[in-house]
């Protein structure tokens, strides 16, 4: 048996603890028996961190995005109207192209875009190949 001495706004009690079980405690204060029960404490459980894993890159690189090349003295540029990647090229140089023939295939926002010659021409220079990506405003082809 523990015997404890309190003071409790300025009131002396003399708290003797007889018996303790899981939740209940029988104590004599001041001479007086009582039963005090608690609420079984909540068992706090482990806190488990979670770290982010982050995913190791298994494509390729993208490609590198080509520059934007001037298109040679004398020549006519048709350029990109957006940034994509090549999927075909529709001449060879030495073609002879007319006004709205398709030059190159760009895919770009998932949607392959016909790029057409904006006048008729002779192919003087083919600037990209299948599988470039070009930024927008790239040189393709320039006619002469």
């Amino acid at each position: 048996m523990k015997e404890y001495k309190y003071k409790i706004n300025g009131n002396e009690f003399s708290v003797a603890i007889n018996e303790v079980c899981d939740t209940t405690a029988k104590v004599t204060v001041n001479g007086a028996e009582y039963t005090v029960e608690w609420e079984k404490p909540v068992e706090e459980k482990p806190v488990v961190k979670v770290q982010p894993v982050t995913a190791k890159p298994t494509a390729s690189p993208a490609p590198a995005v080509q520059p934007v090349a001037p298109a040679p003295a004398g020549g006519h540029s048709i350029k990109t109207p957006l940034p994509g990647v090549i999927i075909d090229v529709k001449v060879n140089v030495g073609d002879t192209v007319a006004k709205g023939q398709t030059v190159v295939i760009l895919e770009a926002m998932k949607m392959e875009n016909n790029i057409n010659a904006d006048r008729d021409g002779k192919v003087v220079a083919i600037q990209v190949t299948k599988g470039d990506t070009v930024a927008d405003g790239a040189v393709l082809v320039v006619l002469g």
